[in-house]
């Protein structure tokens, strides 16, 4: 017998095999070059956003402890957040802060005591120029009295400090629908004349609108006042306080506890204005900070 030979159409078929199987591998490969890779999980949002210029706020992280650390700046106490593996100090930096280094003090369970350094980056404000009735700009004696009576009853306001609820949120929401008419930290000039920056956040809104609470917190204080008209004061513990100005009504009372979306007042045009709107400002460790980082865009 001949020595068996191979069969050509199984040599045939075994080619092609072998060909689509490469190919197949190559197109495999080409595949997966190609393909997106899979969309990563944007870290969750914290609030308030970090933002370490003047009128922003800082956040520090202090490392992980059993016990929620004190966090001071100076002598004023500091709004700390988070649980035993990390805490974070949130720093109100004042619209008057010289751009350069700075610190706090932070105080740990047991006695021990470090400082947080970081860095105050400069910022131009935008200027605005407004038209209010003369005797708001130039103030005559009486006034000017009653403006100091107000400022030393509203340091007292603006010194609350009281715990921040274990469970509390930071992202505000808006207190009002409307178009925001001028932003945070403005360089006023009031009937030509500079004054100190603009504190808040002015809301464009029709007198009566309803002004809503953007976050739950505790009524502090409310009245008359010569440049802010009607005012409501918010307490939300750790040092955060917020402000709403220019009200033609206020429907609650020192010690009302609000939650989130509660009404507190009504827009309106009283104090130095030059038409119907809010003014909200937010406080952190006494210093007036931009409520746009409290919110989302």
């Amino acid at each position: 017998m001949h020595p068996s030979l191979p069969d050509s159409r199984s040599t045939g078929l075994d080619r092609r095999c072998a060909l689509l199987g490469t190919f197949g591998l190559m197109a495999l490969a080409s595949t997966h070059a190609g393909a997106a890779p899979s969309p990563r999980k944007k870290p969750p949002e914290v609030w308030p956003h970090a933002s370490q210029v003047p009128g922003g706020v800082a956040r520090l992280s202090l490392g992980p402890a059993a016990r929620r650390p004190k966090a001071f700046s100076g002598d004023v106490p500091l709004l700390v957040v988070g649980d035993a593996i990390e805490w974070t100090a949130l720093v109100g930096i004042p619209l008057a802060a010289v751009p350069g280094e700075a610190s706090i003090a932070v105080r740990y369970e047991g006695g021990n005591e470090k400082q947080i350094a970081y860095t105050v980056s400069p910022k131009q404000y935008r200027e605005q120029r407004l038209t209010v009735p003369p005797r708001t700009v130039d103030l005559s004696p009486e006034d000017e009295a009653r403006y100091e009576r107000e400022r030393a009853h509203l340091a007292a306001v603006m010194a609350t400090f009281t715990d921040l609820r274990p469970d509390a949120s930071l992202q505000m929401r808006v207190p009002v629908p409307g178009r925001r008419s001028s932003s945070f930290g403005l360089r006023r000039v009031f009937n030509g004349q500079s004054r100190n920056p603009h504190s808040g956040m002015d809301i464009a809104a029709g007198t009566g609108t309803p002004v809503l609470a953007p976050l739950p917190g505790r009524v502090i204080d409310t009245g008359d006042y010569f440049f802010n008209g009607g005012t409501v004061w918010l307490d939300h513990g750790g040092g955060l306080l917020t402000m709403y100005c220019h009200l033609s009504r206020i429907d609650t009372k020192v010690g009302d506890v609000l939650k989130t979306g509660e009404q507190l007042a009504a827009v309106g045009a009283t104090g130095r204005v030059t038409g119907p709107h809010l003014h909200w400002s937010v406080m952190l460790n006494r210093a007036m900070v931009d409520p746009a980082l409290f919110i989302a865009a």
